[in-house]
């Protein structure tokens, strides 16, 4: 049995650790590599288009979540550049927009396959190594979506509630093995997405006030409020918080205050 054990370094601190972020070369998930290298971290980036590489502490590599091999290569590349993997955050994901009538059959596999599936393969390609790790821990990015009934929003909510369930019984799973799995669940958070979500809107300035005022804090998520909770679920500052939901909502999902 492999039993994490807090470390003496401060809180959120992942020093020495090394990270897979999935989805990390933009919006949520490149706050996430930010935040991990900054930490201490290095990181593997994975990404359809990963860009060049920035620093020693940070590897780009090109992987598609849908391609089992490629998800496999990209782990082994993590491992033989900086000789352990102690981490995995997965960020890939895509929208959907509409209602139960309106994605096909081929949307749906579409989504399930990159948001659900997708994180099934990068733990399969990942877990041999985490169970070699003092720290191995696993962060998912959940949604608001899996809480709360958003309009509009049937398959990406059914997909992020796939994924809260899923972090669930890995967590079960994991436990005796010493590796933590947990999830983050944000509202809508201010990233080039969703600029282009408001960019089709008939009316952009008044579909972001929409947004802004159903979150009770008054305004949108900041991707590095998200990356913030991903660090902390993702260091040793975290040894006994595993399946756990951990919103970063701006109050969205269990306040209902007064307008």
């Amino acid at each position: 049995m492999n039993i994490a054990k807090p470390a003496n370094d401060a809180a959120g601190d992942v020093v020495g650790l090394v990270a897979i972020v999935t989805g990390g070369a933009s919006g949520i998930g490149a706050a996430c590599v930010r935040a991990l290298a900054d930490g201490g971290a290095r990181v593997g980036v994975l990404d359809l288009e990963p860009g060049p590489r920035p620093d020693p502490a940070r590897l780009p590599l090109a992987a598609d979540v849908t391609d089992a091999a490629a998800v496999g290569a990209a782990v082994a590349a993590v491992v033989a550049e900086f000789g352990r993997l102690d981490v995995v955050v997965n960020c890939a994901g895509i929208g959907a927009v509409g209602t139960v009538e309106d994605n096909d059959d081929a949307e749906w596999a579409k989504v399930l396959d990159v948001n659900v599936i997708g994180i099934a393969r990068v733990c399969r390609a990942a877990l041999p190594h985490l169970r070699r790790s003092p720290h191995g821990a696993i962060v998912n990015m959940s949604s608001i979506a899996a809480w709360a009934g958003l309009p509009n929003r049937a398959l990406y909510s059914a997909s992020k509630g796939a994924v809260q369930a899923l972090t669930l019984a890995m967590a079960a799973d994991l436990a005796t093995a010493g590796i933590r799995v947990n999830c983050v669940c944000p509202a809508t958070v201010d990233t080039p997405w969703v600029a282009r979500l408001l960019a089709r809107a008939d009316d952009p300035a008044a579909e972001r006030r929409r947004l802004e005022a159903r979150q009770p804090l008054g305004r949108l998520v900041t991707a590095d409020e998200v990356a913030a909770a991903v660090r902390y679920l993702a260091s040793p500052a975290a040894a006994s918080v595993t399946g756990a939901a951990l919103a970063v909502d701006g109050g969205m999902y269990g306040l209902r205050p007064p307008r």
